[in-house]
């Protein structure tokens, strides 16, 4: 088992995994397009060539990215493989300098256990919202705010 950035090749699995959650409401869908055009945001877990975790970290603004699309298959679920992916994710925006992580989530109690803590979703600078536009649920967005910082210190 390898954790690796995403490849082009890798989409078709990508969105296959997030879709599935996605179809049970468990998390937003993702077209092609997007991950294609966001690929270099894409953190994969890998065994035996097939994809068995995936997450995004996209970075926002120079203090601010969001963890995004995080879904582990189904036969891998409940072993800290998920755990472990978010700990991938929140390093790379430690080693970009960024200083804090949010996430919209419909699973807060599992970023919780990462130390992310609920906040309201007008506390998310505006920015956030660009991408929300195309998004079904838009205006009416139901998912939960969660941040972290990367700088236990800080108060948000």
């Amino acid at each position: 088992m390898i954790f690796r950035k995403a490849k082009i090749s890798d989409v078709e699995q990508m969105a296959s995994l997030i879709n599935y959650y996605a179809e049970q409401g468990l998390m937003l869908h993702r077209t092609l397009p997007s991950l294609y055009q966001k690929i270099r945001d894409y953190t994969l877990i890998v065994k035996n060539n097939k994809i068995i975790g995936v997450g995004g970290l996209h970075v926002l603004w120079r203090d601010l990215s969001e963890i995004c699309s995080l879904a582990i298959d189904p036969g891998y679920k409940n072993n800290g493989l998920g755990q472990a992916l978010v700990g991938k994710l929140l390093q790379e925006s430690r080693e970009l300098g960024i200083e804090k992580v949010f996430t919209l989530t419909y699973q807060p109690a599992f970023f919780e256990k990462s130390g992310f803590t609920r906040i309201g979703k007008e506390h998310l600078p505006q920015k956030v919202w660009t991408e929300c536009v195309n998004c079904p649920k838009f205006p009416n967005c139901d998912e939960i705010a969660l941040i972290k910082s990367n700088d236990e210190k800080a108060i948000y």
